[in-house]
């Protein structure tokens, strides 16, 4: 079994990809069912042409070349290559699939990847070329490429040819067998790969988002009760319950927040006409819970068809030594990864426009009542705070909410209509990785107006804890300015703290 935090641990901490004596075995036993099995049969792919050539039988003194020339033709990606990480978790992915053993590729193909892997060996991989149908057929295809040791890898830091690479590491190019040319090339491994990294930044994303939101309320001194818990409990929606409670756990502690039972509940308090203080805080802030809680069921959802995918057999046909029978159908087809994907950036997208408009609250002096405009600590007119910094946050939420139109719904025929409805599956992926990284530049921008604002009201040492982490993190980062500054290079290293120093809500 392979799963998202096996991934995690790989790409992130230093993890290494084991395969048990038995999973090797079980390979074994798939491989030589096929590879009985495929003798005086016909079956796709192995005897026959690919695609819409499928009805072309090839000669057995072909056989070999077939595989090798499905890896070859396919290798036609474009534009700039894929990210290291992206590229390694692909790989973790692909071993996934072949774990299932009803691909009939021979365990010398999964010992390679492994050492891929485990070796930080990466793959030439350009980003365009896949419609997620037949699977990411192109991208795969590169990763093939390097396996029989053509084409390139980043090796040591550098572009390498892949021959070089494996002559200094003592590496032997894949063998073909009976279908290991289109094992390799066939399947959802690329956008799966991508998708995974995509959900771990978003988690990552969604926990500061939590907790922003409760010291945006600290920041507003707001009454309390819009977390708690039986506010909350009776809207039946999990994702809303946790994060209501998750918010409670980060407040814990905070002298800013108020209790209503304590102002307008009580008679003594509560004899005013008008109340300078709000009654109830604006949307941004008190429907965290509701707003924030649908992004987590999202990503909830997105993380259990990432693992499903990550132990699922997705190429073709299917080989089942335990029916002995090899089956042909559609497996490679990558519907349920492109939809979370789409579902996913427009959850990301939602949490960015939450950000964009607590930065609003904290910018516009008229709706807060309590903040210099801009949180200039300057001379008004003389200096601009973080003016500036509010045009990026708002274009770069704009650009989030165009890419959110779903591309799971962009089929374009293609493959002598053989493939007459696909996925776009990494696309999908890779839009939603655009759309998360915007969404981490606008939060930079947040926490560096939340430090701000904290420093304007004076309000530091009475945050909770939680928050008051996160508010010495920043500034260390960004120290309290009153001068004009220019800011681009603290919006990036808090993006980077952000992604880096996960805070691991439960």
């Amino acid at each position: 079994m392979v799963s998202v935090t096996d991934i995690e641990n790989i790409i992130f901490h230093g993890g290494k990809l084991e395969i048990s004596a038995e999973a090797y075995a079980k390979m074994l036993d798939c491989y030589e069912f096929l590879e009985s099995f495929a003798k005086d049969r016909v079956i796709y792919g192995i005897n026959t042409g690919f695609g819409p050539m499928a009805q072309w039988r090839v000669s057995d003194a072909n056989l070999k070349q077939l595989q090798y020339n499905i890896i070859r033709s396919h290798a036609t990606g474009a534009g700039e290559p894929l990210d290291d990480d992206s590229v390694r978790s692909a790989m973790v992915a692909r071993v996934g699939t072949f774990l299932q053993c009803r691909s009939g590729v021979h365990p010398s193909v999964v010992r390679l990847l492994t050492e891929f892997i485990n070796r930080n060996i990466i793959p030439y991989i350009p980003r365009h070329g896949s419609v997620g149908a037949s699977g990411d057929l192109v991208q795969l295809a590169h990763i093939a490429l390097c396996l029989i040791g053509e084409g390139k890898v980043r090796y040591h830091g550098q572009w390498t040819p892949t021959a070089q690479m494996m002559a200094a590491e003592g590496l032997e190019p894949m063998q073909i067998y009976v279908r290991e040319g289109l094992s390799v090339t066939n399947g959802t491994s690329i956008m799966t790969g991508i998708g995974v990294l995509n959900y771990v930044f978003a988690r990552r994303l969604l926990d500061w988002s939590v907790l922003a939101a409760v010291w945006m309320n600290e920041i507003a001194s707001s009454f309390d009760d819009w977390m708690s818990e039986p506010e909350n409990v009776c809207r039946r929606q999990p994702g809303q319950q946790v994060t209501a409670r998750q918010m409670r756990e980060l407040a814990r502690g905070s002298q800013c927040l108020q209790k209503r039972e304590h102002e307008l509940y009580d008679p003594a308090n509560n004899q005013a006409d008008y109340f300078e203080h709000k009654v109830q805080a604006y949307y941004s802030l008190r429907c965290t819970p509701q707003i924030l809680g649908p992004v987590y069921d999202t990503l909830q959802n997105a993380a259990d068809t990432l693992n499903r995918e990550l132990n699922s057999a997705c190429d073709n046909p299917i080989i089942d030594p335990d029916t002995r029978n090899v089956y042909h159908g559609g497996n490679f087809h990558g519907d349920y990864i492109s939809l979370e994907q789409d579902k996913m950036k427009i959850a990301v997208t939602r949490l960015a426009m939450t950000a964009e408009r607590q930065l609003n609250y904290l910018c516009h002096d008229r709706i807060n009542g309590i903040l210099p405009p801009f949180l200039n600590l300057g001379v008004l007119g003389l200096n601009y705070g973080i003016q500036a910094c509010q045009f990026t946050a708002t274009s770069t939420t704009a650009e989030c909410q165009t890419l959110s139109m779903p591309n799971y719904v962009h089929s374009i025929p293609n493959n002598n209509d053989n493939q007459d409805i696909v996925s776009m599956g990494t696309n999908s992926a890779l839009l939603c990785r655009q759309v998360i990284d915007n969404a981490y530049q606008v939060m930079a921008i947040h926490f560096i107006a939340m430090a701000q604002a904290t420093d304007c009201l004076g309000i530091a040492d009475r945050l909770a804890p939680a928050t008051r982490a996160a508010y010495d993190a920043a500034r260390q980062i960004c120290p309290k300015f009153v001068e004009d500054t220019p800011f681009y290079e603290e919006i990036s290293k808090m993006e980077s703290h952000l992604r880096n120093h996960p805070i691991n809500l439960k």
